[in-house]
């Protein structure tokens, strides 16, 4: 009875983490003829995060959260590349 009380909560978590990770990926979302080097960067980042995903799942995703810290990485490196894009948008 005790256990049943603490695997639903942490099943239930382990779910929305789950949700809440797959939900933000990095995508290709800046234009490559405008900024050939932020767009060329943001593909790398996008194959990056694929080949960590595979890495998880040849791991049975368990390697400790290093993993999946590192793609939440990845999207704040595509998220600040969109950034640079749209800030050199507005300067000129």
């Amino acid at each position: 009875m005790i256990k049943s009380r603490f695997v639903v909560p942490a099943t239930l978590a382990a779910m929305l983490l789950c949700g809440a990770t797959l939900a933000q990926e990095p995508v290709i979302d800046i234009n490559a003829s405008v900024h050939p080097n932020l767009a060329a960067a943001q593909r790398h980042v996008v194959e990056a995060n694929r080949a960590v995903e595979l890495a998880q799942k040849d791991n049975k995703w368990d390697m400790h959260g290093h993993a999946e810290k590192a793609r939440q990485l990845l999207v704040e490196v595509n998220n600040e590349l969109k950034a640079a894009a749209e800030t050199a948008n507005r300067r000129k």
